[in-house]
């Protein structure tokens, strides 16, 4: 029996053991390091010696891809650095990251097939290691002689800038440090918006890294600051300098973000609510970012969301619904050309970029005509001069209440149902306003006046009921009457002569109640709207 039970506990045992080497990975890989030999795949990671960050794949929100990216520990919706973000993988569990010929390598399926890597010409091919820092910051060097880097995560940023990070042209690499937005919330690939500094002491933001709308000024060595963001000085939270900066607290947590909205922004952790707080952004008007809301697209700064100009819908709802409304909107319905369109007039304080100028229209009706007479014309504006908008529309920005209003008139199909652009929430408020302010009084007089309508009513029929019971009396004490054997003949009178006697003959209550019996409940046939119904005596009527 002892036999049968060590037997099986040794069983229990290897099973045991069997479990637990088979869920391991084939290498153990350290807590914030990637050995030769080592390697990522699946859902293991490596964090940070005070597990501040960590390396590994993600798939943002609802998306099917994958990526190698560092994010917060503490918040792991917080991605900072992304490697493969313009080439994304469908199955983190047949690739790895991992070194090879010195290099840190992305593999895919695992047959070999590089999808990312540090791309070094090294020649120490056995001597590297990877480590990921507190700082956020990946370091490829040599294991023997750890202040040795070969290559760094903050040399090639994505959208984030951590403390100790730097912006700028590396004459090491010679690569610029730059940042560059995700395209949407669920897509890291690079997007629309773009910081750099140009080999300059200023740094620019640039939609599709061609046009400029935003640059920070110069920077003033003796201030600690750029002339245009004067918010951005030597302070004693931080020390910034020239776009690179460090916290005299290291307890604080905060980076810079070149976000989708194509703002850069300062965010800070408050660990007392749990989430990131703003706590510096340039540029500050929603509005004043180019091509925020694409083609044909309208900026609502009350809302800070985008719209489509009347006529038009979004191109890709999907993307709208990820912040990501670069692809601006389509025409609902095409223009048939010539006056079969219609045009419909937008008040606004800025008008869209790149006008046409006629110098020779003179007139609101001969700028519109201007604009009919080309297919290619969209819309038009007409204030001491014509301006016509062919082709794309750009940088609408409508106000809620703008100070100098300007019409901007949008052209589209007459056979089109037309809609409005989106009320703001101040013209919500002001039209509720106008219907209170007409509603109640027009409710409280039509109140009044049903009021006294049902007051006379019931007077009225006050009246009318007390005239009844009267007339009722006034017979009873008329007839007087004795009931014998015989009717009285003058019961039946009803005090006409007989040229006005009526159609319909009339009896008195007495002569009722004798051919009733007294009201007698054996008589009585029912009870309608108008009182009870009896059964009479025809033979006393026909007296």
């Amino acid at each position: 029996m002892n036999t049968v039970r060590n037997n099986s506990w040794v069983f229990l045992s290897i099973l045991v053991f069997c479990f637990v080497l088979c869920s391991k990975p084939h290498h153990i890989i350290g807590a914030d390091i990637i050995s030769l030999g080592d390697s990522l795949t699946g859902d293991q990671t490596i964090i940070s010696r005070n597990d501040r960050f960590e390396l590994g794949f993600f798939k943002p929100g609802t998306s099917q891809n994958y990526y190698i990216g560092i994010w917060y520990k503490f918040s792991v919706e917080t991605v900072v650095w992304v490697a493969n973000r313009d080439a994304p993988l469908l199955d983190p569990s047949s690739s790895k990251l991992t070194l090879q010929d010195g290099n840190l390598v992305l593999l895919s399926d695992f047959n070999n097939t590089p999808i990312w890597s540090t791309n070094l010409a090294s020649s120490t091919l056995d001597t590297t290691e990877v480590v990921l820092g507190d700082d956020g910051n990946l370091v490829l060097r040599d294991c023997s002689n750890q202040n040795v880097v070969y290559w760094r995560s903050f040399d090639y940023p994505t959208d984030t800038l951590l403390p100790g990070g730097e912006l700028g042209f590396n004459k090491k690499t010679n690569q610029t440090r730059q940042l560059t937005s995700w395209r949407n919330q669920e897509d890291p690939a690079t997007g629309f918006y773009g910081l750099k500094s140009n080999g300059t002491n200023q740094y620019f933001i640039y939609w599709n890294n061609s046009e400029l709308f935003w640059n920070s000024g110069e920077w003033d060595e003796k201030s600690k600051s750029f002339g245009s963001v004067p918010d951005l000085r030597l302070n004693s939270i931080y020390n910034f300098s020239s776009f690179n900066f460090t916290f005299y607290n290291k307890s604080i947590i905060s980076r810079f973000v070149m976000d989708l909205s194509g703002q850069m922004k300062q965010l800070t952790w408050s660990e007392s609510m749990h989430n990131w707080t703003m706590y510096w952004v340039e540029p500050k008007r929603f509005c004043d970012v180019y091509g925020i809301c694409g083609p044909f697209g309208n900026c609502n700064q009350d809302t800070q969301k985008c719209e489509c100009l009347p006529g038009f819908t979004p191109r890709s709802p999907t993307d709208w619904s990820l912040q990501d409304s670069s692809g601006g909107c389509v025409r609902s319905t095409p223009l048939q050309c010539g006056n079969k369109d219609v045009f419909s007039p937008i008040p606004t304080s800025k008008l869209p970029d790149n006008p046409q100028l006629s110098t020779e229209i003179n007139s609101a009706e001969e700028c519109k005509s201007a604009c009919e007479a080309k297919c290619s014309c969209n819309a038009y504006n007409f204030d001491h001069q014509c301006q016509c908008w062919d082709g794309v529309i750009m940088n609408f920005n409508q106000l809620a209440s703008p100070e100098r209003p300007a019409t901007f008139y949008t052209r589209h199909a007459a056979t089109e149902i037309r809609s409005p652009l989106p009320v703001s929430p101040a013209q919500v408020r002001k039209r509720n306003t106008l219907v209170l302010k007409i509603g109640i009084p027009v409710f409280i007089l039509v109140a009044t006046i049903m009021g006294v309508l049902g007051y006379i009513y019931l007077l009225k029929r006050i009246k009318a009921n007390k005239r009844g019971l009267q007339g009722v009396l006034t017979e009873l004490l008329k007839s007087k009457a004795t009931y014998n054997d015989s009717p009285n003949t003058n019961m039946f009178d009803d005090g006409k002569t007989e040229g006005e006697t009526q159609e319909l003959q009339i009896f008195n209550l007495a002569c009722l109640t004798l051919a009733t019996n007294n009201l007698c409940l054996k008589n009585k046939l029912g009870e309608g709207g108008f009182g009870p119904v009896y059964k009479v005596s025809l033979h006393v009527l026909d007296y």
